[in-house]
């Protein structure tokens, strides 16, 4: 089986504390952190028992999970598996990157985020331009708040060209025209994240190919739809696997609609879907994604 697993476990604590991030955050107490360990933990023996099956792999936690040792040397371990194909992390890139060198550069990538106000410009900028010394598969991204706009354009002229800079939408934020068009001339993708895309009755390849998991191994198709399919360590989640239609009016989150089956993005990220990386990065190729990207359409 080709499987995906995006693992999110009980750690919410962060080292950060973004006005606008979605999560809700707290102070992990040690026996919360012990808890997250070992959660953690088995997730990772769960997936190197698992030799039969092809898996991807994307941490998606609540907090910052590159500062927890647990975290570092799980990504390490998993790269080095012969049946893992990608693993993935979502970070905001605030450790320390000589741990890298212990994992595979082909299978292990980063999915980077940068946030004003929380780190130095510069020091972000530096471990950027060390990740790709080190020969990591990363991305890097804003939210597209207007604010961070300068930022970012300065982001985009310092980072290696290769690398691609995503925008994504603020939450709540109303784009108009003339907005939208300075973010896309940064990120070519940004017509995605713009609006919600409908997806009510639509195909998606959550809960066939695609799942998600918690800290106690509970299986559902993606991290917005509550619905229970089994359990990941018992094995009764696969019995649940098979096509269906997403049961929300709308999905707005990268994770989430990046498998619609009715978006072309599996072919616009072909290779690097977990650690959003085009498969054309956008100074190679911005004309022909930006094509491909206009094609998404608003919720209204």
């Amino acid at each position: 089986m080709d499987l995906t697993l995006l693992y999110r476990g009980p750690l919410a604590s962060c080292d950060y504390d973004c006005p606008y991030c979605p999560f809700a955050k707290r102070r992990d107490s040690t026996a919360q952190l012990r808890a997250d360990r070992a959660a953690l933990e088995r997730f990772a023996q769960w997936a190197a028992s698992r030799t039969d099956d092809r898996l991807s792999l994307l941490f998606t936690p609540w907090g910052e999970s590159l500062v927890r040792s647990w975290y570092r040397r799980a990504l390490v371990d998993l790269s080095r598996l012969p049946h893992v194909r990608r693993v993935a992390v979502q970070t905001n890139l605030s450790c320390r990157t000589d741990w890298l060198d212990e994992a595979d550069p082909a299978v292990l990538a980063l999915w980077c985020t940068y946030h004003p106000g929380q780190t130095p410009y510069d020091r972000f900028l530096a471990k950027c331009r060390d990740l790709a010394d080190r020969g990591v598969r990363f991305s890097v991204g804003v939210v597209g708040l207007p604010e961070h706009l300068e930022a970012a354009r300065r982001l985009r002229a310092d980072l290696p060209e290769h690398v691609y800079l995503w925008i994504n939408a603020a939450e709540g934020h109303v784009y108009e025209d003339a907005d939208a068009d300075r973010w896309t001339a940064l990120d070519p993708l940004f017509p995605y994240s713009r609006h919600p895309h409908r997806s009510a009755g639509l195909p998606c390849r959550t809960g066939e190919s695609v799942i998600s998991v918690d800290g106690d191994g509970t299986v559902r198709r993606c991290h917005f739809v509550p619905a229970e399919l089994g359990n990941l360590y018992d094995g009764s989640y696969r019995a649940a696997l098979r096509p269906r239609p997403c049961p929300l009016a709308v999905c707005d989150c990268h994770i989430g609609y990046v498998h619609l089956e009715t978006l072309p993005l599996y072919d616009v990220f072909a290779g690097g879907v977990l650690e959003r990386i085009p498969a054309a990065a956008p100074a190679q190729g911005s004309a022909r994604i930006t094509t491909v990207a206009m094609r998404a359409e608003p919720s209204s």
